[in-house]
């Protein structure tokens, strides 16, 4: 996958100015090389980081010169949410490195349970760790719902579909659950209580009677 960039000039105040050309600041970095910032056409980049994610190497070409990297960090607008700053690592493909793999259920509505209503898939890991070289990392990790039989079952790192003697799982165990299927538990609606109901239930404890306790109190304070 390739992305045409080129070098950014200007920093700072002009950043505004190439997003509303359609541009948006970025900068390429990585072990052993100076910062480079750049700029790369919004509507291009979105198409990339689709496909991409954070996991896949791109190719990034620079005038005559050509960075494979990978996407680091995407900086959104908090209003807009439009795309206002993205930062590429550039990585030895010699060397293992660490990445967020995402994870991904299908089938979670064909589910016979969910379908039934008698149970509800809860995904306990969004992402997972990983180690690999950068041309190594999966690109995400796939989980079918389909495999959750019965109620209470549940898939694990372990059973997680990669290339174990490429890739190695980080910060999990392998018994810990990706996703699970638990039962639908549906919570009983209170029965409305109507106004003349309300307060009947403050009249009658009103009247309720003394307490022993109480009584003794009374006749403390009379005495």
């Amino acid at each position: 996958m390739e992305l045409t960039a080129e070098k950014r000039q200007k920093i700072g105040k002009s950043s505004k100015e190439l997003m509303r050309a359609g541009f948006i600041p970025a900068v390429i970095s990585g072990k052993g090389m100076e910062s480079l910032p750049v700029t790369v056409k919004t509507i291009d980049y979105k198409k990339v980081y689709e496909n991409a994610g954070e996991t896949d190497l791109i190719d990034v070409n620079v005038g005559k010169e050509s960075f494979k990297v990978l996407v680091r960090n995407t900086q959104f607008d908090p209003v807009s949410d439009a795309i206002v700053h993205a930062e590429f690592y550039k990585p030895n493909l010699k060397e293992k490195t660490e990445a967020e793999i995402p994870v991904e259920i299908i089938n979670e509505e064909t589910n016979p349970f969910v379908k039934s209503g008698e149970g509800v898939v809860i995904q306990l890991l969004n992402e997972v760790r990983v180690k690999a070289l950068p041309m190594d990392l999966p690109h995400r990790f796939v989980v079918d719902a389909l495999e959750l039989i019965e109620v209470g079952a549940g898939i694990t790192i372990a059973q997680l579909s990669y290339d174990k003697e490429k890739v190695e799982i980080v910060d999990s165990a392998e018994n810990d659950f990706v996703v699970k299927l638990d039962k639908m538990v549906v919570e009983e609606e209170k029965p409305e209580v109507t106004e003349e109901e309300a307060v009947a239930a403050v009249e009658a404890s009103k009247e309720k009677p003394e307490t022993d306790e109480e009584e003794t109190e009374e006749k403390s304070k009379k005495e």
